[in-house]
C-alpha cells in the first residue's frame, strides 16, 4: 500500500481520507500514476491512500468482488480473502496512523478498482461516505447499503474494456447509464435527471435524492478507458486503453463532489 499524506500535514486537523483503488492486472503504484492524484491531495489537503489487492493475476493483482468473474473469467478463488473486511480495516489503521475524520472516508478507483468502490458502497456504507467509480460503475445486487450513498461517475463513451453501452467480459453486461439509474432509484432519487452537455462531454445528474445524496454521470466523448484529465500516458497504454480526454478533471470534480457529502 502507498500512503500520499498532503504537504504541510500537521496531524493537528482531522483530515478527509480517499481509498484509490488500482484496475484488474495492475498495482497500487501504477495508480498513483495513472490517476495522479497526489497533486489534487496536496492542493485540496486531504489523504489518498493506494491499496493493493491480494489476488496475483499476471504482473498484477485482482480485487475480490462478491460473485463476480474476475478479468480472465474465473471467479476468485474459495480462499481468497474478503476484500470489503480488508478495506473497511484499513480504515480503521489509517484512522489509528493520521488523523482521519470518519465522517470523510471515500472510496474511488479505476475499472476493476471502480467496480470494487461500487460493492463498497453497498457493503462498507457505514464507512464510506461517497463513491467515485472511473471505467468501472456497477449497482451490486443485492446492495445491503444502510443508507443512500452519493455516487459520482466517470466513463469514456469510446471504452472498448468495459464499453460504455454495455457487453463485453463476464463481469460487464449492462450500461454505465443503466447502473447510474439504478443507484439513483436505490438513492429515491425524485424526478427525471438533469441533463447537460459541454465540450467533451455530457453530465446525468440525479437530485432530489435521500439523505441530500446525489447520483451523477459524467460520459467523456470519445475518451477509452482511461483517467478524464489524468496524467499524459504512453502510447504503450494508450494503445491498449483507447483515447484520452482532458475535457474535465476528474480528480478535480470528484473532490468536490466527496467534500459536499460527508457521511451523515
Amino acid at each position: 500500500m502507498i500512503v500520499h499524506v498532503p504537504a504541510g500535514y500537521t496531524g493537528k486537523r482531522k483530515l478527509a481520507l480517499v481509498l484509490n483503488l488500482h484496475g484488474s492486472e495492475s498495482t497500487a503504484s501504477a495508480e498513483e500514476k495513472f490517476s495522479g492524484m497526489d497533486a489534487t491531495a496536496d492542493e485540496d489537503h486531504f489523504i489518498v491512500a493506494y491499496p493493493q489487492a491480494l489476488i496475483a493475476d499476471g504482473l498484477g493483482y485482482d480485487w475480490n468482488i462478491p460473485g463476480e468473474p474476475m478479468v480472465n473469467g474465473k471467479f476468485p478463488p474459495a480462499s481468497a480473502p474478503s476484500d470489503i473486511a480488508f478495506l473497511t480495516t484499513l480504515v480503521r489503521d489509517l484512522a489509528g496512523r493520521y488523523c482521519v475524520g470518519l465522517s470523510r472516508v471515500y472510496a474511488t478507483g479505476v475499472s476493476g478498482g471502480g467496480r470494487m468502490a461500487s460493492q463498497l458502497a453497498c457493503d462498507a456504507s457505514n464507512v464510506f461516505a461517497a463513491i467515485a467509480p472511473v471505467a468501472g460503475l456497477r449497482y451490486p445486487s443485492p446492495c445491503p447499503a444502510s443508507r443512500p450513498v452519493p455516487v459520482i461517475a466517470f466513463h469514456g463513451t469510446a471504452d472498448l474494456i468495459d464499453p460504455f453501452n454495455g457487453g463485453g467480459l463476464g463481469y460487464w453486461t449492462y450500461s454505465v447509464p443503466a447502473a447510474a439509474q439504478l443507484w439513483a432509484g436505490r438513492d429515491h432519487c425524485a424526478g427525471r435527471p438533469q441533463t447537460t452537455a459541454g465540450r467533451g462531454y455530457r453530465l446525468t445528474r440525479y437530485s432530489g435524492c435521500a439523505g441530500e445524496t446525489q447520483v451523477e454521470l459524467y460520459a467523456i466523448t470519445g475518451e477509452g478507458h482511461e483517467w478524464p484529465g489524468g496524467p499524459a500516458m504512453p502510447p504503450a497504454i494508450t494503445s491498449v486503453l483507447g483515447p484520452q480526454s482532458d475535457a474535465v478533471d476528474a480528480n478535480a470534480l470528484m473532490w468536490g463532489f466527496f467534500r459536499a457529502h460527508p457521511r451523515l
